[in-house]
């Protein structure tokens, strides 16, 4: 009879990392998909109106976000209860809303969109008209007069 040596198996063999690049582009992949990027921090209490008749924005690279409301409690102690404009990521006053628009503007790259620019005001329920009239007053004087209010959807009205 044949005799059979055994082989020594000191060494085992190495682990194979050829498939541990496709194992990170594919988690990288997924939290970017997932990850929802925001653009300025909200430092103002909003309770948005709501309403039946929305219509979404189509182009929202070309949406400036004014928002008007109370301080949240972070900010109140430094700047009171009294609403207050935030534009990106700071307090405003309307003087200074051309200032922001023209910003704006600078960051789109064709000048013939900045007649399809909007302004997006989410505006507080409690909020009186008074501020809000001073920067739709702010708007017009540099001829920006595309403005929309933000809602929530109602619904359908119990009939």
């Amino acid at each position: 009879m044949a005799k059979f040596s055994k082989k020594n198996k000191k060494d085992a063999p190495a682990i194979t990392t050829a498939s541990l690049p496709d194992i990170v582009f594919m988690l990288l992949f997924f939290f970017m998909v997932v990850t929802k990027m925001r653009d300025s921090e909200l430092k103002v209490k909003i309770q948005v109106p709501t309403a039946t008749e929305l219509q979404k924005l189509e182009k929202k690279s070309l949406v400036s976000h004014i928002f008007i409301g109370s301080p949240t409690a972070k900010y109140a102690r430094i700047f009171g209860t009294a609403p207050r404009i935030q534009l990106n990521d700071q307090f405003a006053d309307p003087a200074d809303i051309p200032q922001f628009i023209n910003n704006e503007k600078d960051k789109v790259p064709n000048p013939k969109l900045h007649r399809a620019m909007t302004a997006a005001m989410r505006v507080d329920e409690g909020v009186k008209m008074g501020i809000v009239t001073d920067v739709k007053t702010e708007l017009r004087k540099i001829d920006f007069r595309k403005v929309s209010y933000l809602a929530a959807d109602r619904g359908e009205l119990p009939e």
